[in-house]
């Protein structure tokens, strides 16, 4: 099973650490799309226009000079990097040694800048959106597009693919070919904090549960006893089976 998580906005920070090492993330083959990224949201960070370029706040500054210490900053593990409600329901620290394991080998971050991380990245803090039109780069959803495609179909295999990601990094790939019969993606209704809560909730019990589904109905299944579920097949070929879920 693969489970695919959004960024979070905030992150963690140290003041002390190891810098960022480019080959020794997971997925080496995107070593270049990453860097290529890094060095174009450091130059346009260093700019008086960063803040609009970037999309974000002028009061930000703090998080935008980030930028530029990419390759010098210390670094520390994605599963203490992201924060915010999703990662706070989610709990890593809380989990037993059986559900962490697994929640090294299923979750996902897709990232502006790094693409996609594993729990155990070691990454260094930055501030980019997936919406971002990056001078020098592009759209970063199209730009990472070719690239994600083969390294996230590889980390499907043949499980599930469980999408908790918001639409702004769900552009970012789309399942295709066999993987896109098992692509379910998780769909919470109501305010924008109780879904980030409950797709938190989802991950976690994904992680908790030692048995791994292959059918979408078989993920229902495993949900059900804490979550009211309701499956919904694809509305057209190539679409995701969409999972309701609200708390029980």
């Amino acid at each position: 099973m693969l489970i695919l998580l959004p960024p979070s906005e905030t992150k963690a920070t140290r003041v002390r650490g190891a810098a960022l090492r480019w080959e020794g993330l997971s997925a080496p083959g995107l070593t270049g799309p990453r860097q290529q990224v890094a060095s174009a949201l450091a130059q346009v960070s260093a700019g008086a226009d960063a803040p609009a370029a970037l999309g974000v706040s002028p009061n930000l500054g703090e998080e935008i000079s980030r930028n530029t210490r990419l390759w010098s900053a210390p670094t520390l593990p994605a599963r203490e990097l992201y924060s915010g409600v999703l990662y706070d329901a989610l709990d890593l620290p809380s989990l037993d040694a059986g559900a962490s394991r697994r929640a090294t080998s299923r979750l996902r971050v897709v990232s502006a800048l790094y693409g996609v991380v594993r729990m155990t990245d070691r990454v260094a803090p930055y501030r980019l959106s997936m919406g971002v039109n990056l001078p020098g780069v592009g759209p970063l959803a199209g730009f990472w597009r070719p690239h994600l495609d083969p390294v996230l179909t590889e980390a499907a295999g043949r499980g599930l693919v469980v999408d908790t990601r918001s639409s702004t990094y769900a552009a970012a790939w789309s399942p295709s070919g066999p993987a896109a019969a098992r692509w379910v993606q998780v769909r919470v209704p109501g305010a924008t904090h109780m879904a980030k809560h409950t797709r938190g909730l989802v991950a976690r019990a994904l992680c908790q549960a030692p048995g791994d589904p292959r059918r979408p109905q078989a993920l229902t299944d495993l949900l059900a006893p804490d979550f009211e579920v309701q499956l919904h097949e694809p509305s057209r070929p190539g679409r995701p089976w969409v999972l309701d879920v609200q708390p029980a």
